[in-house]
């Protein structure tokens, strides 16, 4: 029997204890009609309790898997949307806490993509649909997945940024790439083009802060966006580890600054940073700069095997945003479901979602 939706209110005081009971009871009571996908950056009190876990590519795989009737989406708002557009009709997608967004995501939007376009359009005398693709890194709202749906265009994760990069240079000579100008840069270069071809498009600059000539000979038009957790590793953090650990090995996300990734022995997704760490040898020691609540984990996981996991910024750097989504937002969020409330329902309007699909589609196509 469907009851009226509870209040957040009566579970903002929750202990942690009493959210974890709860969340459990509720589970119990849901059954197999919602499932938990958690990202790795994920809190360790809310990642206990995930059906499915991931970075943003394999989270976008499973996203259309389920049978469930809820994706309960522990991650961010443009995970869930993601997850929205790809589940099936049926399927409602659902984020514990709206105010679990996205600084970098947050850098483009569409307004101003828009107008770059324009001024793209006058700058090279034709549209650019025909010298362009635009390519958005996942971490984007879904209008602007829809704005490369319509153009042509097409999503990347950090794991298939390189594919991505080698099927737009294959449609057109020159890429647009957003919101992160990092893993553009990185990717990039990994790809052998020049830093001397790529080019920081500023939105908050008529034609981007660039000259006509910069604009006509550069192969990447790179936003000037970031994220706020990995801008925060820098070069002298590898330096002061190395001097103690000359021997140890450094591993690093693409979204941390070019410097960064030149100085580590490895660079790649969070997946790949998994991977790698776990599959080395026993005895081994790994300087890793990426998300911290994945960092820890990782660190515990691999403890048994002898081998030490640091984490690179002396500063503590998490994902607060995403820290946002508590054990009393997922108790409130499935409580609710339990009793027939759907409540932060994460819905995209069908134009918009059947536009980005296209271009998702492309990227799990091309992946």
């Amino acid at each position: 029997m469907q009851v009226a939706p509870i209040s957040f209110d009566r579970f903002n005081t929750l202990r942690d204890e009493e959210a974890q009971e709860r969340i459990r009871a509720a589970r119990a009571r849901l059954g197999k009609k919602a499932v938990l996908l958690v990202h790795h950056y994920q809190r360790a009190d809310v990642y206990q309790h995930a059906d499915l876990t991931g970075d943003s590519l394999r989270l976008s795989h499973l996203a259309g898997q389920s049978d469930a009737d809820y994706i309960v989406f522990c991650g961010v708002h443009f995970m869930a949307e993601v997850a929205d557009i790809l589940s099936n009709p049926h399927q409602i997608s659902i984020l514990p806490d709206l105010a679990a967004g996205c600084s970098m995501a947050d850098m483009a939007n569409l307004a101003k993509v828009e107008r770059c376009w324009r001024e793209l359009t006058e700058v090279l005398g034709e549209s650019p649909d025909k010298q362009i693709t635009p390519v958005t890194y996942i971490n984007s709202a879904a209008d602007l997945k829809a704005f490369c749906g319509d153009h042509g265009g097409i999503v990347c994760t950090s794991s298939n940024a390189r594919t991505i990069l080698d099927w737009s240079f294959a449609q057109r000579p020159k890429i647009l790439f957003f919101p992160d100008q990092h893993l553009g840069r990185w990717t990039a270069h990994t790809m052998g083009i020049p830093l001397e071809e790529m080019v920081v498009w500023d939105p908050d600059q008529e034609y981007g802060g660039l000259t006509p000539e910069q604009i006509r000979n550069a192969k990447m038009l790179l936003w000037k966006g970031h994220c706020s957790v990995h801008q925060m590793f820098q070069p002298a953090h590898i330096m002061r580890w190395r001097n103690k650990y000359p021997d140890g090995i450094v591993i690093s996300h693409p979204e941390s600054p070019f410097e960064v990734c030149r100085q580590s022995e490895h660079v790649g997704s969070t997946e790949y940073i998994i991977k790698t760490i776990k599959a080395a040898p026993s005895g081994t020691r790994w300087l890793v700069g990426t998300e911290l609540n994945l960092v820890s984990r990782l660190a515990e996981e691999v403890k048994a095997d002898g081998k030490i996991v640091e984490f690179m910024s002396p500063t503590v750097c998490m994902c607060s945003t995403m820290q946002r989504i508590d054990p009393q937002h997922l108790a409130w969020t499935l409580e609710n479901l339990a009793d027939g409330n759907i409540v932060n329902r994460i819905s995209v309007p069908d134009h918009e979602a059947k536009l980005a699909k296209l271009a998702l589609d492309r990227m799990l196509a091309v992946s």
